[in-house]
């Protein structure tokens, strides 16, 4: 098929301002090229900003709890930048939670995470919620598990970064057992 600007239909004049003008392009159109908006920050924001960034919000309810029952907590992390945010994280673990300064609530060691690194993506404006329960228990053995004593206990959040306390990436909360 014919284009019409190819075709005798259309009179071309440079003079008339109505009348199409010859194309004079030496060069095809190219297509839009795009970068996406992570690499752009990745190349662009200091590490320092991006970690400025990304705020860390820990929440777990505020009444009693009764001994053995269980205790939600919520973890919120939000990208306050309007562009898309990485953090490299130290492990393919992107985040990590303690009671009372025991590593998932357990004082058995767990395995060791991997020594890859991952990385945690925030879009722009992005606020994702991660929900976990803590059983309220101890693990104290491989097949052992105590009840928490009665009293408060803290629940921390940190993303998985070296010295997420200097990066204000973390968060605690107090839980009271009864």
């Amino acid at each position: 098929m014919r284009r019409i600007y190819e075709s005798d239909a259309l009179e071309r004049d440079d003079e008339e301002p109505l009348a199409p003008r010859e194309r004079q392009r030496e060069t095809k159109p190219q297509s839009f090229r795009s970068i996406s908006g992570s690499a752009w920050s990745d190349r662009l924001l200091p590490h320092r900003v991006r970690r400025w960034a990304v705020t860390v919000d820990l929440t777990a309810p505020d009444g009693p709890i009764g001994q053995g029952e269980d205790v939600p907590f919520q973890l919120t992390l939000k990208n306050r930048l309007p562009m898309p945010v990485t953090i490299r994280t130290n492990s393919p673990r992107l985040w990590a939670w303690t009671v009372d300064g025991a590593q998932s609530a357990s004082h058995v060691s767990l395995e060791k995470p991997p020594t890859e690194t991952n990385k945690l993506k925030l879009d722009r404006g992005e606020r994702r919620r991660i929900r976990r329960t803590w059983s309220g228990m101890f693990r104290v053995s491989k097949r052992e598990w105590e009840h928490a004593e009665r009293g408060e206990h803290t629940i921390r959040a940190a993303v998985n970064v070296s010295d997420p306390e200097a990066a204000n990436l973390t968060d605690e909360t107090t839980v009271y057992i009864s």
